[in-house]
């Protein structure tokens, strides 16, 4: 895995950035729906990763923000997470986040969330690696007590200042008080054209802070795309679960993990850009299936 997409953001020609020029292998296969003899591979599995997206959290009713749901007020979601987006209105940035925290903070991990830590767990006490790298920013793994998780995109709950770098957490509801009562997801909601001096500030230089995750556009910080390959490169069954295998450079790493043999078992409540290259795939709620395949 040397060559690595490093921006954030949906497949399209301009997203395909690599320090290479890498394609990667379409087996074109027709995945397994076998459960039985997925769990004889699980069963023998020394190192699992698991990659989670906006699927498993949808089922605790957090929004995915794509397709059909991808409106916060009027506007496309996507287009607010980004630089431009915040430079140009950053109280508006700052109302959507904020409606995301709120929200995010009256949700619980479910089932899915449940199986992967009681996973973990399991494989601890076997003298197993067991690990799960996320795309979703809302720390529900943390809650149902994973420990061994990389967050590719960030957190909703850390902070970064626009002025001296400095990163922080940041549990509190409103983060700031002009931010109470704000972020109201309908159409017809007022945009809050909150001063800028009265947005989310840092505690060390005063400058402006933004949520501590990556806008699309960006890059993932070094080290934790590092540290997810470097754990990818080592695994020796991954699991998919609930992402749409679209936004990169997540899309790429089970197709690479299973062009060089490894078995990849993707769970989701349809097929995905990236099915054909797995050899299981399991159709419904991650909440049913993956209780089941880990037997947990």
């Amino acid at each position: 895995m040397a060559s690595r997409v490093i921006l954030y953001g949906p497949l399209s020609g301009a997203r395909l950035l690599a320090s290479t020029c890498r394609t990667i292998p379409k087996m074109r296969n027709q995945p397994s729906s076998d459960m039985a003899a997925f769990k004889e591979v699980f069963k023998s599995a020394r190192h699992v990763v698991a990659l989670t997206g906006a699927g498993i959290s949808a089922e605790s009713g957090v929004p995915t923000f794509r397709g059909a749901g991808g409106l916060w007020r009027k506007y496309n979601a996507q287009d607010l997470a980004t630089p431009s987006a915040f430079l140009a209105n950053p109280s508006l940035v700052w109302e959507f986040y904020h409606y995301r925290r709120d929200l995010v903070l009256q949700k619980s991990p479910n089932l899915a969330h449940q199986a992967l830590a009681k996973a973990e767990d399991c494989f601890e006490k076997e003298g197993k690696r067991f690990l799960v790298i996320t795309q979703n920013i809302d720390e529900l793994h943390q809650a149902a007590g994973t420990k061994n998780l990389l967050e590719l995109h960030g957190t909703l709950f850390k902070t970064r200042c626009t002025k001296c770098g400095d990163v922080a957490v940041n549990k509190d509801n409103p983060i700031t008080p002009a931010l109470g009562g704000r972020g109201a997801p309908e159409p017809n909601a007022p945009d809050a054209a909150i001063p800028v001096g009265e947005l989310p500030r840092c505690k060390k230089c005063s400058g402006l802070l933004r949520p501590h995750v990556v806008w699309f556009g960006e890059s993932l910080e070094p080290d934790v795309l590092t540290k997810a390959t470097a754990e990818l490169d080592k695994c020796d069954l991954c699991l998919v679960i609930g992402t749409s295998s679209v936004v990169y450079p997540a899309a790429m790493f089970a197709p690479e993990v299973s062009a060089r043999g490894v078995p990849v078992a993707e769970f989701n409540l349809e097929t995905t850009a990236g099915t054909e290259n797995f050899g299981f795939h399991f159709d419904g709620p991650c909440g049913t299936t993956l209780p089941l395949a880990l037997d947990i």
